[in-house]
């Protein structure tokens, strides 16, 4: 015999434990031969996930699970591409568990499931971080470098921190085929998407336009609609308020307002609402202090936000009278190419636009530098000014700040206006400006030949696609990407720059234009086009086909495509479709499920959409997981600048893959912004894993202890526990319960289900069973238990795969495999388990989950209370819903150290009440003798007043000799926890434990609490478990007194061949219960 200390459960002597404490870990130590490998009660997971690693490659598991699968039905993943040149993030950690769990449920449901990684290669990214590493900067110095070995350069600059990414992936358990994956520089991916563009072509809607478009001057190119929603920042900037002197009417201006001065030397007319009020105001101040008449056209509803207080409205009239008239222009740095155009510049015009929400009412119109300012210049046929050059800065045109970047102009700009009078004043302006994602440099809106697809055209088809697509959240759907949708504009897809899939257009001296579609086209139409052609710059432009209309040489343009198109293209160029594999896309287009962050939305998302859409009429994607930023502790974004950035591999290498991957999972639903730190992820890997961990730590040590075999043992359904036939009800609840929300991909709530169980499976079922372990024969009652914790154990692990991958190996390594090495190989080759319906009981699981909270509650009484669970109580009082029924009483008394459970049918015996006088009422009836009044009311029983006040609706009290009847009006009336009582309540249950200590309950609670010390000093002393020891009591005769009277129950309990008083070695004073005592230990 022995004692048992498993993680603190059980203080209980055990027969056969030969558990020994050595190190602070626990070993089995058996002369037998033992089926299971011993295992420590230690959280070694991080060494554990390193073994289980190298088991899958060993045993090239993902590969088998691909392989057993090959005959099911087909569930299609698309892996987002990555870019392989940057370092992986803790937000990427995120994104490959989430994309993770589906497929790895879907492949255990007997799907044969694809999963093709792929690496997003082209782009700014690259050709940004080539400059930094060459130390050159700017499109002039890539080509003084040399376009040839620039693009050498990207390509090998692509694969940086391609091991990284892929030791990072297989750390956390993502399985993808990085061994054949998709890389968007291939030509054979090209291919494909020029077969695209083509059809795309062949469709009348990818066309050549000079537009206004979002432009990076720092990477020389435009960008799309999409790219610009990425780059938004919140900026303070100064905006302006200025006057352009009227024609004809002296000391009259008409004001406008703008956020962008830098935009006022391409100025070339004002605009107005000819449908909205204007106003002409007069001040008495001029803008430089000087006292003279003034006045200025404004917006009816805007003038005193323009001018202040002071003013006087000499006229009011509608727009449209503003319209024609003419007024001085601000600069004259325009004025030579205005004339040369010979268009009329310098007029008011009219445009439903402007709106009255800010500003003037009046905008100032610069067509180069505005979609509404260019369509308002084509309306009324202005010149078309373009004050700023392609890399941004001004021309020399504009004399006084030639060469200067436009936007750091504005300075100097407003100081010239206010010198010459022409800036009525500024105002701070914090909003939301566009910059380049990629290289961090404000966008300007800007007029640019580029190649365009129609997107406009297909807008109600993206739509109604968008439409058939599960999102989760759903609110996306209608809402961030449904209104991106609703407003969608045409897709620029040209950039001008090297490092990309080349716009497949080739141009003629006559004009005519030809799209080439495929490799096979380009060499019939060629006559310069190498066997082995790299479909690359330069090599490609030295490429020229035969024009079909003249019989001249064509050119190809000299523009790469936006690298989204490529990520977009993946669904059909991974496969190199439709030049092969046309029967493997049609199988997995469209996906089951895919899953990027929010900001995809702008991104991937979008251009999957657009081109499914394009191409198939067909929304890419049915099932969307949109995952939320991952933020620090504190809810901040993660930047380096803050210092608050988290290496992943810290976490990696600390607390394992399945902790962080558990963290995502169960922390909060995968759209919502997590809150990151190593505590959070401890905390949940703590109730969790910690829990499954020690439940089956139990179960194999004591399987040890026994050498029991699950193997040809069967559970006796007749003779089952109430907690056995719980637990099992539990189980095939909880698996139909997380099968269902894994099909709807609701991957929190299925994570915290399973937690939710595991915390019951070892505090309850463990917690309450594990005497029936301790029996010495193996009886069926015994049987049962094990058969019922092994069964238990054995599904969750199955269950909880897609989760912790690793843990769950590591587990079915030994649970299953070591008793039946005939299985299959890994849990992950393993099927889903299935519910089994006739073992679930809804009406047990309702009286049990009744139980808990019964236990649950009298717990917190106890706290409530400040009374230890050692100390045993003389009862337990219970309100409930329903009684339970009798077989569950000893669960509850038992777990609560209770001797008996009574049932009240209220609360009302729980409950006693204190009596007051209301001051509002009785003040002035009783004046002085209100204290009698007080006196008397709180001696009251408050039970039997309230019966009294109940049943003949006053009190009678006595004041100077008077018999005096007192209403409820008259009382203020206050409900107390009777004395001996600790009371909780929540909703329908009331529960109340009878703190009343008599001497012997005293007794036994300062016995259970001597045990509890020398258990902790066996323990601390380094013995044996089953050491026997002798047991010494000092210091204090009411403590002996109470140990001799129960030696015989405290010797049994610590393994003590006698109990004695006086002292020994291994000594220590207590505190027990506010005694003091010396207890001693001594190894014999």
């Amino acid at each position: 015999m022995m004692v048992c200390r498993w993680q603190g459960h059980c203080e209980r002597v055990v027969p056969r434990c030969d558990l020994a404490p050595r190190g602070g870990r626990f070993f089995i130590e058996i002369g037998e031969a033992r089926m299971y490998k011993k295992v420590s009660g230690e959280m070694s997971f991080v060494e554990r996930e390193k073994e289980v690693l190298d088991f899958w490659k060993t045993h090239d598991i993902f590969r088998q699970s691909m392989t057993n699968r090959e005959n099911g039905p087909v569930f299609t993943f698309y892996e987002g591409p990555p870019t392989a040149n940057g370092k992986p993030h803790i937000g990427h950690i995120l994104t490959r568990a989430i994309k993770d769990i589906i497929p790895r449920y879907k492949t255990m449901k007997g799907y044969y499931v694809l999963r093709k990684a792929g690496w997003d290669t082209h782009g700014l990214p690259v050709e940004l971080e080539v400059e930094r590493l060459l130390g050159i900067d700017g499109k002039p110095a890539i080509e003084a470098y040399g376009v040839e070995p620039f693009i050498a350069q990207c390509k090998q600059s692509v694969w940086k921190y391609k091991a990284e990414w892929e030791e990072m992936s297989e750390r956390v358990g993502f399985w993808a085929d990085m061994e054949d994956p998709y890389v968007t520089y291939e030509n054979d991916y090209i291919e494909s998407e020029w077969w695209a563009l083509r059809t795309i072509w062949d469709k009348g809607l990818l066309y050549k336009g000079h537009k206004i478009v979002p432009y990076c001057p720092r990477c020389g190119t435009s960008l799309s609609s999409h790219e610009v929603a990425q780059g938004y920042q919140d900026v303070k900037e100064t905006s302006i308020f200025v006057r352009f002197a009227v024609d004809g009417e002296p000391d009259t201006y008409l004001t406008a307002w703008t956020t962008t001065p830098w935009t006022l030397p391409s100025n070339v007319a004002l605009c107005v609402n000819a449908e909205k009020e204007y106003v002409l105001a007069e001040l008495d101040q001029d803008v430089d202090g000087g006292r003279r008449q003034v006045r200025y056209y404004v917006a009816g509803a805007l003038v005193r936000d323009v001018l202040g207080e002071n003013y006087r409205i000499l006229e009011r009239m509608p727009g449209r009278d503003l319209v024609g008239k003419t007024y001085q222009p601000l600069f004259s740095y325009a004025n030579a190419q205005i004339e040369k155009s010979g268009k009329r510049a310098f007029i008011v015009t009219a445009d439903p636009y402007v709106s009255l929400s800010e500003g003037t009412g009046i905008v100032h119109i610069a067509p180069a530098f505005g979609e509404d300012d260019a369509r308002v210049g084509r309306q009324n046929d202005l010149p078309f000014i373009q004050l700023v050059d392609e890399d941004g800065t001004m021309p020399a045109d504009v004399t006084d700040f030639a060469g200067v970047f436009c936007k750091d102009a504005d300075p100097g700009l407003v100081r010239k206006l206010a010198d010459e009078g022409k800036l009525i004043r500024t105002m701070p302006y914090e909003h939301s400006y566009p910059f380049c994602w990629r290289c961090d440099t404000p966008l300007i809106y800007y007029a640019r030949n580029s190649w365009f697809i129609q997107m406009t055209a297909v807008r109600e088809n993206l739509l109604r696609n968008n439409q058939t697509v599960n999102w989760i959240p759903e609110h996306i759907r209608d809402g961030r990407f449904g209104n991106f949708l609703d407003n969608v504009i045409d897709w620029s897809i040209s950039r001008e720059r090297y490092w990309g899939t080349p716009l497949p257009i080739w141009e003629c001296g006559c004009g005519h234009r030809h799209l080439i579609g495929s490799i096979a086209e380009l060499r019939a139409m060629s006559d310069d086009c190498p066997e082995n052609i790299e479909l690359h710059k330069p090599m490609i432009d030295q490429v020229h086909i035969r024009c079909d209309q003249c019989g001249g040489r064509m050119t190809r343009v000299p523009e790469v495509i936006d690298c989204w198109f490529d990520s977009g293209s993946m669904p059909f160029a991974q496969w190199h479709y439709p030049f092969e594999n046309k029967e493997l896309f049609e199988q997995n287009f469209p996906a089951d499920f895919i899953s990027e962050a929010i900001d995809q939305t702008r991104g991937w998302f979008y251009t999957l959409m657009a081109i499914g859409t394009l191409l198939f009429d067909q929304a890419p994607y049915k099932n969307v997981i949109v995952m939320g930023l991952v933020q620090d502790k504190n809810g901040q974004k993660m930047s380096k600048h803050k210092g608050n950035v988290v290496d992943p591999w810290q976490v990696l290498d600390k607390q394992g893959a399945d902790a962080v991957r558990w963290y995502f999972y169960a922390a909060g639903s995968p759209w919502l912004p997590s809150r990151f730190s190593d505590e959070a992820v401890s905390e949940h890997q703590r109730k969790f894993m910690g829990t499954f961990w020690n439940t089956y730590a139990f179960y194999i040590m004591y399987a040890q202890i026994d050498g029991f075999n699950p193997v040809g043992k069967q559970l006796d359904r007749a003779t089952l526990s109430v907690l056995d036939r719980w637990i099992l009800s539990r189980l095939n609840s909880l698996i139909r319960k997380v099968d269902g929300q894994l099909e709807r991909y609701d991957i929190t709530g299925a994570a915290r289900a399973i937690q939710a169980f595991t915390d019951d499976l070892s505090n309850w079922y463990v917690r309450r069973s594990r005497e029936r372990f301790w029996q010495p024969d193996m009886n069926q009652d015994k049987i049962n238990a094990y058969m019922t914790l092994y069964a238990a154990l054995e599904a969750l692990t199955r269950l909880s795969a897609p989760f912790v991958p690793f843990m769950t190996e590591a587990v079915y390594q030994n649970l299953v495999l070591s008793v039946e090495p005939q299985s299959l190989s890994s849990v992950h080759l393993c099927d889903f388990p299935v519910c089994d319906p006739d073992l679930i009981d809804s009406q047990l699981e309702k009286f049990m989950g009744d139980v808990l909270k019964i236990v649950t509650m009298g717990r917190a009484a106890r706290n409530t209370a400040a009374i230890k669970n050692r100390q045993p109580l003389q009862r337990l009082f219970v309100v409930a819903p329903e009684r339970l029924p009798a077989e569950y009483h000893a669960l509850i008394t038992d777990e609560l150290n209770v001797r008996e459970l009574v049932y009240l049918d209220d609360n009302v015996q729980l409950m006693d009440y204190r009596f007051k006088p209301q001051l509002r009422t009785l003040g002035r009836r009783f004046g002085k003798a209100l204290v009698q009044v007080t006196d008397q009311l709180n001696a009251l029983d408050g039970k039997e007043a309230m019966d009294e006040l109940e049943t003949q609706g006053y009190l009678v009290i006595t004041v100077d000799g008077r018999h005096e009847h007192l209403t409820a009006e008259d009382l203020l009336i206050e409900t107390v926890q009777p004395e001996g009582l600790a009371t909780e309540s929540d909703r329908d249950f009331t529960v109340s434990l009878d703190t009343r200590l008599t001497p012997e309950l005293i007794e036994e609670g300062f016995v259970r609490e001597i045990i509890s010390k020398v258990q902790t000093m066996r323990r601390d002393s380094g013995f044996d478990v089953q050491d026997r020891i002798i047991l010494r009591i000092d210091g204090n005769e009411y403590i002996w007194g109470i140990a001799n009277r129960n030696q015989d129950f405290i010797a049994d309990e610590v393994l003590a061949t006698a109990v004695l008083a006086g002292t020994g070695p291994n000594s220590r004073a207590w505190d027990l219960n506010g005694e003091k005592a010396t207890l001693s230990v001594e190894r014999i």
